[in-house]
């Protein structure tokens, strides 16, 4: 039986700190778990310049100087090429598209991505990585990602060399399509999704600090995603989406959608990989593939955590974190 266990300093390769005074809250979290992180741009104002690029990253090494910070930038207008290698060079290393309407901050989405391929064009030319929030807006909650998979196979036929990360895959159809395309496609997996369905939201009682986007689904999906990751395959690899809200904005007539996950992701993570007598598969998904397929170097610096039981704490950060006053049996 296990005791303790030496593992990479982990990457997240999805990753919301927001902005404001909240942000170096957020951003000492995560600084506390993970050595390297892909933060997303779908703040108020959004990451959609050089100079907002540069100003974020700026404020999130402010409050954890010991992160290695990239950036990503919202894919919500057309870009010129000049405009690309600025945002490259002030260290952003992917863009993220989001569907109008699907989740927070994305009242400006786009509504047809093919409105995006000269951008995308110029984003293949110089190897920026498109990053998906893969949801058709207008269709049935449940079935939205699996309705989105036609966009995904389009983009791989019109941009065969461009690199696509499809985000917190949530879906078997969705697990099963990023298996059959090429290998310049991958998926993230968050912390939630492997251990949720939507049993856990609307099931017994209403869970707000459950919901997000998108929902964790039906059991075979669940079992989808688990048997992906589980089985090693180098496709997918950790992107917690830890999205944190004030409890207030959870806890609402019209609750805002995010798992606040960053502060217990790795210990959650070496349990279920241990239940599944896969620990040896742990380091390639939360310090491997993810790196290999960003094409940056893998972490060096080794972390040592301890199986020992603690109890998460009801608020962090202001916010209710995934697993709340639940018992965990690892940590650093």
């Amino acid at each position: 039986m296990l005791q303790e266990l030496i593992l990479p300093l982990p990457d997240d390769f999805h990753i919301h700190l927001r902005q404001g005074l909240d942000l170096a809250n957020y951003a000492k979290s995560a600084e506390q778990q993970f050595g390297r992180i892909l933060a997303m741009p779908n703040t108020e104002p959004p990451i959609n310049s050089a100079e907002a690029v540069k100003k974020y990253k700026e404020e999130i090494l402010a409050a954890a100087p010991s992160l290695e910070v990239l950036l990503t930038f919202k894919l919500n207008k057309n870009y010129a090429e000049q405009e690309l290698l600025e945002m490259q060079k002030n260290g952003a290393i992917a863009a993220k598209y989001y569907p109008l309407g699907v989740t927070t901050n994305s009242q400006d989405g786009v509504s047809k991505i093919e409105d995006m391929y000269p951008t995308i064009e110029l984003m293949e030319k110089l190897d920026l990585v498109l990053c998906l929030h893969g949801e058709e807006p207008g269709a049935f909650c449940l079935d939205r990602e699996k309705e989105f998979l036609k966009h995904l196979e389009k983009l791989c036929k019109t941009f065969p060399k461009l690199r696509i990360v499809l985000e917190h895959v949530s879906s078997a159809e969705a697990v099963e399509c990023v298996k059959n395309l090429p290998q310049n496609v991958a998926a993230t997996v968050t912390v939630h999704h492997l251990i949720l369905t939507l049993n856990d939201i609307v099931g017994d009682s209403l869970r707000p600090q459950n919901f997000c986007k998108p929902l964790p689904k039906l059991p075979k999906d669940k079992a989808a995603v688990r048997s992906a990751v589980f089985g090693g395959d180098k496709k997918f690899f950790l992107g917690t989406d830890s999205a944190p809200h004030a409890l207030e904005k959870k806890e609402c007539l019209c609750g805002a959608a995010g798992v606040y996950s960053a502060p217990v992701a790795i210990p959650i993570l070496i349990e279920e990989f241990e239940k599944e007598n896969k620990s040896e598969l742990l380091s390639n998904f939360i310090a491997g593939f993810g790196a290999d397929f960003y094409k940056i170097p893998r972490q060096t610096k080794k972390i040592t955590y301890i199986k020992k039981e603690w109890q998460v704490p009801k608020i962090i950060d202001k916010a209710v974190p995934l697993k709340a006053g639940e018992v965990l049996k690892w940590q650093k």
